[in-house]
This record gives structure tokens, C-alpha cells and sequence, in this order.
């Protein structure tokens, strides 16, 4: 699934001076039009002003790439606190300063969903829930998990509607994802605790039949026994 552009929030156009400078010259150019005064030079300068743009967004990329593989041994040896944080005395920046400075390019992107669980490892639900849903990366198997993120979040806050929602829409980007079974398993697993047991009932004997030598089937059964 490719994602749709993020869109860029005023804060964000305001901060960065490619996007200001190509905006600006939109602007003039517009206002050229008005007058009946375009000229091929005006667009010759927006065309450059979005190749300096797009020139600095691959940079950003490539920046936020070099980052992120330093933070990540912290991130996997479960040292949560400093991949958020950094690490003092080293060229760890840390996860929180990645997203602020590169969150918009396609690595920074995926820092967001490292982030998110970092927090969401600390119990910091509230922080992982804000990272979660502003993923808008373009990659499925992040998005899934960003809305996998946004599901666990709101099973810790015991809003098991929402969270059985997420958990199927984890399970919904695409079909080739081999987590689809434990998302829908969870999706069931709230659906029961709202006490809609039929409707777990009926996803836990789709997937038997959808994922069979799935490793993740092995509760289906445990389930399925607390939806009679």
C-alpha cells in the first residue's frame, strides 16, 4: 500500500527554508497572474525551488537513515529510555530528536514507530499513542504496526472497542503480512471483553481456515472456548 503524501503542518512549512522559498514563489506567481505578467522565468524559479526542495527532503532521508542505525542497539537491548533520549557523551541523538529534526522523510517516518514503542515499552501510553497515529510513512509493514500501536494503546487504557477496531485494521493493509493472524487473534481477544462473542467467534473460524500452519493459531482454540 503506498500511503498518501504527509501533509506538511504550518509548523513544519514555517521551519523549513526550501518549503518557505517554494511556497513563496507560488505566491508570486500567482500574483504575477493576476497582472498578465508571468514570464518563463517566474516558472523556470518555481521548478528550481522545488528541485532545491526535493533535493533537501533526500538529504533529510539519508541523514535520518545514518541516525537511526545508531540508535537502534540501544532500541533492541531494551535500553528504551536512551534510545528516546540519546546518550550522553556519544553521537546517539536519540530517537526524540530524530523525529523532531527528520520526521518527515521516509526514515523519519519509521524512527516515529520506534519511538512509539519505546514509550509504549515504558508505559508511556499517551506519548506512544501520539507517534503512533502520526505515522504516514508509505511502508505497509510500518503502518500496520503503527495501527497495531494505536490498538494496544487503547487495550491499556481498557477502550476495547477501539482497540479491536485497530487491531483489524492492522490486519487489513495487507494481506501478505504473517502478523495478520496475531492482530485478528487480539481483535477477538476485545471483542470478548465487550462481551461480542459472536463476532469474535466468526473471525477466530476465518482465520482457521484462512492461516492454517500459522504458529500464531495455536490460541484460536483458547478463544473460541470463551465464545460459547
Amino acid at each position: 500500500m503506498l500511503g498518501q503524501k504527509k501533509k506538511f503542518s504550518r509548523k513544519e512549512i514555517k521551519e523549513d527554508k526550501l518549503v518557505g522559498f517554494y511556497y513563496q514563489a507560488l505566491e508570486f506567481v500567482e500574483n504575477q497572474k493576476r497582472n498578465l505578467l508571468i514570464g518563463a522565468g517566474v516558472i523556470v524559479l518555481v521548478i528550481f525551488a522545488w528541485f532545491l526542495y526535493s533535493e533537501g527532503r533526500a538529504s533529510d532521508n539519508e541523514k535520518a537513515n545514518i541516525e537511526l542505525a545508531k540508535i537502534l542497539p540501544l532500541y533492541e537491548q531494551g535500553a528504551y529510555l536512551e534510545a528516546i533520549e540519546g546518550r550522553a557523551g556519544t553521537p546517539v541523538i536519540g530517537l526524540k530528536k530524530l523525529v523532531d529534526e527528520y520526521g518527515s522523510s521516509h526514515n523519519g517516518e519509521i524512527a516515529k514507530i520506534y519511538l512509539a514503542n519505546s514509550y509504549f515499552f515504558l508505559g508511556k501510553t499517551d506519548e506512544a499513542l501520539k507517534y503512533y497515529e502520526d505515522f504516514g510513512g508509505s511502508s505497509e509493514v510500518f503502518q500496520a504496526t503503527a495501527f497495531a500501536g494505536i490498538a494496544s494503546c487503547y487495550e491499556a487504557k481498557n477502550n476495547y472497542e477501539e482497540a479491536a477496531n485497530y487491531f483489524q485494521k492492522a490486519a487489513s493493509v495487507s494481506k501478505e503480512n504473517v502478523l495478520n493472524p496475531q492482530y485478528l487473534i487480539f481483535a477477538s481477544a476485545n471483542l470478548i471483553e465487550l462481551n461480542k462473542k459472536e463476532e469474535a467467534k466468526d473471525i477466530l473460524k476465518k482465520l482457521k481456515k484462512d492461516y492454517v500452519g500459522s504458529p500464531y493459531l495455536r490460541d484460536v482454540d483458547k478463544y473460541l472456548a470463551q465464545t460459547e
